[in-house]
């Protein structure tokens, strides 16, 4: 890859008041925080926080609960609108604009590092699974339901039974982490959420490099990824590993790129360690140290080297922890269910309803649906790496990426979260591509928001309620944005003629 020539940039005078839109954000963030203490997920065995008078009220009082609802649909929409509004802000993004976007990140992430989990309770199952690494038990085959008090710390009971997915860099992180507190919920959370901020770190160190590199104007790349709301509230308020998995892989990708393979590879290593699907990257970054202008023997001759260098890492960590490639088996714990806003599992979902109102197997039908869309997605990543040119290569991997998650039946939000780095830094044009963007990111805050609620089993309204209740607000407020702010609604509706700056042609 070669640099392009900069862009020149407006001057800082062109910058429209960015700091009422951090503010703004913060108080969104804030809000959230709020919204956590009454409807974030809470162990059962955080006594602690459970006596607290205000989270008493919050949780098990209905007037608290339906506040607590009321305040995370708001906040989640109002950094929406805090992160579009950012963008319009910061004018022409030139060297001014970066620390008004680190500020950004920072201060809609702060309230983040303090609430309660949202959205999801995977780091409670990844107590649980350290656990299972301290008992001596293989977490390959044996699933957290052997940990006596797994109901306790708030684990669901949904993968109980199943085996972990993930790599034995993140097993070694999940039994240190339990190792270090003891298993007490409440402070493993926080050194997850260390780790989590870890890998946010990383990202925001490497995009602006990346997409340095590809010309593309490193302070919008920030914004669209790093202060991104979708991206914040996946890697810290949820807590999720993939906030480090991505943030070790575009380090690895960074250092090949820049003639440093052997660094890359390792850093790629590290990420598939964590979650395997990270995989994708080595192809990619066999042809950056193969070089441009590479026949087809050194090609293969650099693909194998750099898949034995991997795959020996991952050998040794396998002898390491005794498990060998024990996670390969598991990989499918986490794709065998579909979900109706996924294009492939939407159209299963049709056929199959079709093909059983006619007497047929209609899910059948809808499993080889799901099985051929995943053949394609194997058809498009062979198609990008065996392309002869050597142009675009971090963009072909994008495409690559994109095609895993989309032709998937199932599609969770922080899948996306995986794939706007390496659009962002390779150039989201100012069209349809970034209010593609827009729409994807609302969407998903809409769906996060009246999702996973931690609601009281006890009140007298459900918990099918309580979510009615976030998506109508949610909703409410998305149509808002799209349709009645005089400042927003131009985001979704312009029609774009002149290319932004530091973008694709």
């Amino acid at each position: 890859m070669t640099a392009q020539v900069p862009v020149t940039e407006p001057s800082a005078s062109r910058l429209q008041r960015p700091n009422v839109a951090i503010i703004q954000g913060f108080a969104g963030s804030m809000l959230m925080w709020l919204g956590s203490l009454g409807v974030g997920w809470l162990s059962l065995a955080s006594t602690e926080l459970r006596r607290n008078p205000v989270i008493i009220w919050l949780r098990f009082e209905p007037e608290g609960a339906v506040f607590s609802v009321l305040v995370l649909a708001i906040g989640g929409m109002l950094l929406v609108r805090s992160w579009l509004r950012l963008g319009q802000r910061l004018r022409g993004w030139g060297p001014e604009t970066r620390p008004f976007v680190l500020k950004a990140v920072a201060a809609w992430a702060a309230p983040m590092c303090l609430a309660l989990p949202l959205f999801s309770r995977d780091v409670f199952a990844y107590i649980a699974q350290g656990q299972v690494m301290i008992a001596g038990l293989n977490p390959y085959r044996d699933g957290y339901s052997q940990i006596s008090n797994y109901l306790q710390i708030g684990a669901d009971d949904l993968w109980a039974q199943s085996p972990t997915p993930y790599g034995p860099v993140f097993l070694w992180i999940e039994e240190g982490v339990v190792r270090i507190t003891g298993g007490q919920p409440d402070f493993s959370i926080a050194l997850f959420r260390v780790v989590a901020v870890l890998g946010v770190a990383l990202c925001v160190y490497f995009i602006p490099r990346l997409a340095d590199l590809h010309g593309i104007n490193a302070n919008r790349a920030l914004w669209l990824t790093a202060a991104n709301p979708l991206f914040l509230i996946n890697f810290i308020a949820a807590i999720h590993n993939d906030s480090l998995m991505i943030g070790l892989a575009l380090a690895g990708l960074y250092l090949a790129a820049t003639r440093r393979p052997l660094w890359g590879i390792i850093l790629i290593t590290a990420s598939v360690g964590i979650k395997p699907i990270t995989l994708i990257f080595l192809p990619f970054v066999g042809l950056m140290w193969a070089g441009k202008g590479a026949s087809w023997p050194r090609k293969f001759l650099f693909w194998g080297i750099t898949a034995g260098l991997s795959l020996g890492l991952l050998w040794v960590m396998g002898m390491i922890n005794g498990f060998g490639f024990g996670w390969v088996g598991a990989l499918s714990t986490p794709g065998s269910v579909w979900i109706w806003y996924a294009p492939v599992g939407f159209l299963g979902l049709i056929v199959a309803t079709l093909g059983n109102a006619v007497g047929l197997d209609g899910w059948g039908f809808a499993n080889a649906i799901h099985t051929l869309a995943r053949l394609g997605s194997l058809v498009i990543i062979a198609l990008e790496i065996f392309r002869g040119d050597h142009s675009r290569l971090v963009r072909r991997l994008a495409v690559a990426f994109a095609a895993i998650v989309l032709l998937s039946p199932m599609i969770q939000s922080w899948y996306v979260v995986w794939l706007i780095p390496l659009f962002a830094v390779t150039g989201i044009r100012n069209d349809w591509q970034v209010k593609a963007l827009y729409f994807t990111v609302s969407f998903f805050m809409v769906y996060a928001i009246s999702d996973q609620l931690d609601i009281f089993p006890y009140f007298e309204f459900s918990l099918m309620a309580a979510r009615q209740i976030a998506a109508v607000c949610a909703l409410g407020f998305g149509f808002y944005l799209v349709f009645l702010d005089r400042s927003t609604k131009v985001l979704f509706r312009r029609r774009f003629h002149k290319r932004a700056p530091g973008q694709l042609h």
